[in-house]
């Protein structure tokens, strides 16, 4: 039976989208009289089997070298499309952290979403979504992985789209459309380009051909920024990040999926990609820069906003900074590392503030207050999921920061410096959010703010106690690493040398420290007057406007294309037009001045072919 499960493993990612097909004849309306409430368990139904299933499968893979099933598409000549899928524990764990999350952001939605009236149409949408990224966790395709991103971003679209009659809600959902189709044609280029050079696009052939490839430097480097554009945009990382924050539009339940899977099924993409990458240090070091840019100044622009779902969706792009960074240096075991903690924490902390929204009916923080004695699951739940963000010892990220730190001594001091910034910036960040939620007074919203029904309170629950066993699992993977380091198998080492070698535990602990210093002092016990104003406007409004990028896009790129499209418009209009009418117009008149002409006598037709012939006669004799 197990035997049996491991080869049908590639149906997995087909339960998710059964379930999108079983919702249909509520989704559309053809059933009524239930209600939509059935269509919500078929669709868990499924993504129970799915979990189930795939569990069975990653305790057969567990130490199991990767085995890989290859589907042949079309075979004609020399062309073979084939869809190949890699069955490893790298990959069936992947697929089962998705599994999870989905499961539990439905039930979370069948609390969140209990008066909605399209909820079978959410639940539809939902099973599409988890089919398309269950699929990139196992797929070992890049033809297969791109045809799946596409089928996520439209999922995507549709998700953020979903309460598609208010006005802010359509403007995001074609944000985040456009965002990621402008992410997907490099892409595409890039796809075709790798067929025909490497002659192969699965990924697992793609690392034996990086091996030996001998490409030129040119060759390299744009095939190289070809392929982590997409990546860019799915990671909400500058210069494509605004999507993300708008997106914050849309239901909190696909907010939960969004700001965990989707980013982590691009920078899952980038990840599987670095040894292509690396044939290009220029492509490693836009990475590096690009993640640097984002995680600094994103964790910026989060400490500026008011929204709670936007706050929280900048720190998303900010840890996909760090993701961006490790896998430029080539770091692919720590970007794992990354996105497994982070995928957990940050689904934790928007299962919180949906509950604490759904609730208070707003997400202005500044008309919160005084939450933590009435709402106390959904506090633990915040306060779990902040601590798992921040390297806080020890939870699942302080790990994955201390595994970058090892050898303190020789890791740059630009690293050194952007992670605990990093890593501050976001412990005020959250202690800043929690203090202007859960702490303080009650205000008019918070009052009589009760906890949630157990739909939504179960699943928070539960991730609870996952992220809190997330460094029981990491030493059951063998992933933590030793406090002695690997110099203690030696000996080479005298007190001096400890000290250094392990001088990155307490500094990282150090930037986190100070940072819930300076939120505890500012927020909880009123240091600052509140709304905190920083002693130059200018700079407040800066962060607060995510440094007014959306205005440089205005009048850059979104000027540019309007100012092409209005040449474009004229010159088809009068130009274009004008060469067509002109046509038409010489064929009207032509053809009015010849109707004259013709009488109807034979004698006038003969007359008229003899001047021709002879015209012509005389032309042939004169030029002779």
């Amino acid at each position: 039976m197990t035997q049996f499960l491991l080869q049908a493993c590639w149906w997995i990612p087909f339960y998710g989208l059964i379930g999108a097909i079983l919702t249909l004849p509520w989704s559309t309306g053809t059933v009524r009289k239930t209600g939509p409430r059935p269509a919500a368990y078929f669709n868990l139904l499924m993504t129970v089997l799915a979990f189930i299933h795939g569990s069975v499968v990653f305790v057969a893979t567990w130490d199991q070298p990767p085995q890989q099933l290859l589907v042949h598409w079309v075979q004609a000549a020399d062309l073979d499309l084939s869809f190949a899928l890699e069955i490893s524990t790298l990959s069936v764990g992947a697929m089962e952290l998705v599994s999870v999350l989905s499961l539990l952001a439905q039930i979370y939605a069948l609390g969140y979403m209990e008066k909605d009236w399209a909820l079978a149409r959410f639940f539809g949408l939902l099973g599409f979504f988890e089919a398309a990224i269950s699929g990139i966790a196992i797929s070992d395709s890049l033809l297969l992985t791109y045809a799946l991103l596409e089928m996520l971003t439209l999922s995507t679209y549709l998700l953020v789209g979903f309460w598609y009659a208010q006005p802010l809600v359509v403007t995001a959902a074609r944000d985040a459309f456009l965002t990621k189709r402008v992410g997907d044609v490099p892409l595409l280029m890039g796809v075709v380009t790798l067929s025909t050079i490497a002659g192969s696009l699965n990924f697992s052939d793609l690392e034996k051909w990086a091996e030996t490839a001998t490409l030129s430097p040119v060759v390299a480097t744009l095939l190289g920024l070809a392929l982590i554009a997409a990546p860019t945009a799915k990671c909400a990382q500058f210069p494509f990040h605004l999507w993300l924050d708008e997106a914050m539009e849309g239901p909190n339940p696909a907010s939960i999926m969004r700001n965990t899977v989707v980013v982590g099924a691009g920078a899952y993409l980038l990840i599987k990609l670095q040894p292509v990458l690396a044939l290009s240090p220029i492509t490693d070091s836009v990475l590096v820069i690009l993640g640097a840019v984002t995680a600094v100044g994103a964790s910026l622009v989060a400490i500026a906003q008011i929204d709670i779902k936007r706050t929280l969706s900048h720190s998303t792009s900010a840890s996909l900074g760090l993701v961006f960074i490790a896998v430029g240096q080539n770091h692919v075991d720590i970007a794992l590392l990354l996105l497994f903690t982070h995928s957990i924490s940050k689904a934790l902390l928007f299962m919180s503030v949906g509950s604490v929204i759904v609730t208070t009916n707003t997400q202005d923080l500044t008309e919160m207050g005084g939450l933590w004695s009435k709402m106390p699951a959904t506090t633990i739940a915040f306060v779990v999921g902040a601590a798992g963000m921040v390297a806080l010892l020890p939870l699942g990220n302080f790990w994955a920061m201390r595994r970058w730190l090892d050898g303190f001594w020789e890791v740059p001091l630009w690293l050194v410096i952007v992670l605990f910034l990093v890593n501050g910036l976001t412990a005020l960040n959250l202690t800043r959010v929690f203090g202007l939620v859960f702490a303080g007074k009650p205000q008019a919203k918070t009052r009589r703010a009760p906890e949630v029904g157990w739909p939504m309170a179960l699943p928070m629950v539960i991730l609870t106690v996952i992220a809190l066993m997330v460094p029981w699992t990491l030493q059951k993977w063998q992933l933590l690493i030793s406090w002695s380091g690997p110099w203690a198998e030696t000996g080479d080492f005298d007190s001096v040398n400890l000290v250094l070698k392990t001088l990155d535990v307490p500094l990282l602990m150090l930037s986190g420290l100070i940072g819930c210093v300076i939120g505890v002092a500012i927020y909880w016990y009123g240091a600052l007057p509140k709304p905190v104003r920083l002693p130059i406007p200018a700079l407040q409004d800066l962060l607060a406007f995510d440094f007014y990028i959306d205005r440089i896009y205005m009048l850059t790129v979104v000027g540019a294309v309007a100012s092409i499209a209005k040449i474009s418009a004229w010159t088809d209009k009068y130009i274009v037009d004008g060469v067509v009418n002109l046509f038409g117009f010489a064929t009207i008149f032509s053809g009015e001045g010849l109707k004259y002409s013709g009488t109807g006598q034979s004698q006038f037709y003969v007359l008229t072919i003899a001047g021709g012939v002879a015209g012509l006669l005389a032309l042939v004799i004169w030029q002779f």
